[in-house]
């Protein structure tokens, strides 16, 4: 089979499309054909060598994927081969096959095809398992994305909407703005021109943000405690502005509120079970019904994955940026 490698941690030119050895499932496992895989921000950190792949996981990137079920491990049972699937990686996505255990497998919804279907795993259970599992964010509240127009985001917006809560956004310029509005964000805020904590208490009477979903990290973490709202909850799962910051314990004491920090990847097979679980009995039901929807923004052949990693390094695009195997045919149009 073909894979993308990285011979050497670097730029983008360092994803090398190669023959790699044929993978096999294990007790447990599925083999996917794979037809399509996404763009993720770890993959870029792997790929410039500051993030490796748990022990035991796939070498090869890819946190994601979509494709058929081509050969059942021992002991798998309620799948069969020929199944539309997509599923949740700790790495592997970025090849023509890929072994997963069944419990992070989900039937590709009804309505969506098996391309666009690659762009659900990862959003679908980070935000879930975030925003829900652990923030417990209830309807009536406020719950604030911070990059409102990545892939995490869009979900965001929309899960948010669709269990009754209020969805504040930050992103940078009136165009992903507008892109926000479109999928349901009721407070705009552009982050280039605006203090987020200003106008999260000016849209909310002064009380600030229930759950704030941040990708950020350490350059937000004292402006978010300041915008939070009393018993509100800090939900950090990104260190694009840094990993150290200063926390104003008396603030977070005074508002009796919480900060929590949790990465997808390194949970064990059991912790992963349970969130693609709940997302299948929570989040399925509202993408088979078009309440929900994957966000596109482009698609890339799988050898040119380099391609891939600019756009998401440029910064321009909304939601998520697939990567289709070479024989998966023609890619349905972005949207």
């Amino acid at each position: 089979m073909h894979a993308i490698t990285i011979p050497e941690p670097g730029g983008p030119e360092a994803l090398v499309w190669a023959e790699v050895p044929d993978v096999e499932p294990g007790e447990g496992e599925v083999l996917v054909d794979v037809v399509a895989s996404a763009v993720n921000r770890a993959d870029l950190l792997q790929r410039q060598g500051f993030y490796d792949p748990p022990l035991g996981a796939s070498p090869y990137p890819g946190l994601e994927c979509s494709g058929r079920i081509s050969a059942l491990g021992p002991g798998v049972s309620g799948w069969s081969i020929g199944d539309e699937v997509c599923a949740l990686l700790a790495g592997g996505g970025y090849a023509e096959k890929v072994a997963v255990p069944a419990g992070q497998l989900l039937p590709v919804p009804e309505g969506v095809d098996v391309v666009t279907a690659a762009a659900l795993p990862e959003v679908t259970c980070t935000v879930w398992s975030n925003v829900f599992m652990v923030a417990h964010l209830r309807p009536g509240e406020t719950l604030l994305v911070h990059g409102g127009a990545s892939g995490i985001g869009t979900m965001a917006i929309q899960l948010g909407k669709a269990v009754g809560a209020t969805v504040a956004v930050t992103a940078g310029g009136p165009e992903k703005l507008a892109r926000c509005a479109e999928l349901g964000a009721d407070i705009l805020i552009d982050y280039r021109e605006q203090d987020f904590v200003e106008e999260i208490r000016k849209a909310t009477g002064g009380a600030g943000a229930d759950v704030i979903l941040d990708i950020i990290g350490a350059k937000y973490l004292d402006r978010n405690v300041r915008a939070l709202a009393v018993n509100g909850r800090l939900a950090v799962i990104g260190l694009q502005g840094g990993v150290k910051g200063e926390l104003n314990l008396g603030a977070l004491l005074g508002k009796r509120a919480a900060v929590t920090a949790t990465s997808l990847r390194g949970r064990p097979l059991q912790e992963k079970t349970a969130i693609v679980a709940a997302v299948r009995e929570h989040v399925w039901p509202l993408v088979a019904a078009g309440t929900v929807r994957a966000v596109v923004d482009s698609t890339v052949p799988m050898p040119e994955a380099a391609e891939g990693h600019r756009a998401l390094d440029s910064g321009a695009h909304v939601g998520k940026v697939l990567l289709v195997t070479p024989s998966s045919g023609p890619s349905p149009a972005a949207g």
